[in-house]
């Protein structure tokens, strides 16, 4: 088999310059007309009226200005990514999530990325916290999941926070809520921040992948002291962002796992590194598309 694969950016790979205001985000997709991409998502970082990215608060004309100023530049806009925590089963939580739903199907938008719990890791053996609140985030997300079924949007989870963050983890979840549009958003290089192997965990995920999100870390030795701007994995390795291709990830073995694969649909660079944004997306989504060529 052969994946076929449409190309393009996360919003988080421009934050750099969206967080300073040296870019607006119809600039941000004008850029990426112009560029290699085809597509652009939306990673939501926080309910504010002021962020460039469309959310909760935002005016309604301006979400409409973006969906319309993306079909004009002829950039598909092709997942919204939204944090959230699914694990208390507070109601409002998954209030907030399906209005989000909406908010998709405003924008034009088919695919959706929920997170089920917050980004911070737990010290020591996480499992009997996670088999506590597993029951409250299959519930939840399978609502959400029916929910987003009646506007014709499929949602997901991302391997994304250290709790949830593990293949196999994920893989329970998508099993357990067992709705045919709850799929995962597969990101290629966050497996490393549970130091698991992404050549070992891209292909056992997979199946069940909705979006790919193609990216890159610099992998130091736990006993490393590389300074400052990394973070450490759940075993203790320094991680730092780098442009695809440049990093110490195996994204060969990562292309030929999705080359091989039946995966058809959207792979978005998501570049975290300290150059240049415009560069790093530059010669990311470049590298990408020469593994599968």
């Amino acid at each position: 088999m052969t994946a076929d694969i449409t190309f393009g950016f996360s919003s988080y790979s421009f934050h750099a310059k969206l967080s300073t205001g040296e870019m607006t985000l119809p600039q941000v997709i004008d850029w990426i007309a112009a560029s290699e991409g085809e597509h652009l998502e939306l990673a939501v970082l926080a309910d504010d009226p002021a962020s460039p990215i469309p959310n909760l608060a935002s005016d309604p004309t301006y979400v409409d200005r973006i969906r319309d100023h993306a079909a004009a530049a002829g950039v598909l806009l092709s997942n919204l990514a939204i944090g959230a925590d699914l694990s208390s089963g507070d109601p409002a939580q998954t209030a907030r999530v399906k209005e989000y739903v909406d908010l998709a199907a405003r924008l034009g938008i088919t695919r959706m990325r929920h997170d089920v719990v917050p980004h911070g890791g737990h010290e020591g053996d996480d499992t009997p916290l996670f088999e506590r609140v597993v029951p409250q985030i299959v519930a939840a997300s399978k609502e959400i999941a029916q929910y987003a079924a009646t506007k014709g949007i499929t949602t997901s989870l991302e391997n994304h926070g250290y709790f949830v963050q593990a293949a196999d983890r994920i893989r329970r979840i998508i099993h357990a809520v067992d709705e045919p549009n709850f799929l995962t958003t597969l990101d290629v290089g966050n497996f490393v921040c549970v130091d698991e192997d992404p050549a070992v965990s891209v292909a056992q995920n997979l199946p069940y992948a909705m979006v790919v999100h193609i990216k890159d870390f610099y992998v130091r030795p736990a006993d490393a002291a590389p300074g400052e701007g990394w973070f450490r994995s759940r075993g203790g390795k320094p991680l730092r962002g780098a442009v695809v291709g440049s990093g110490d990830i195996d994204l060969r073995a990562v292309a030929r796992a999705i080359h091989d694969s039946d995966f058809s649909g959207y792979a978005a660079i998501e570049f975290e590194g300290w150059e240049d944004c415009l560069l790093g997306c530059e010669r990311g989504i470049a590298y990408a598309k020469s593994l599968f060529t």
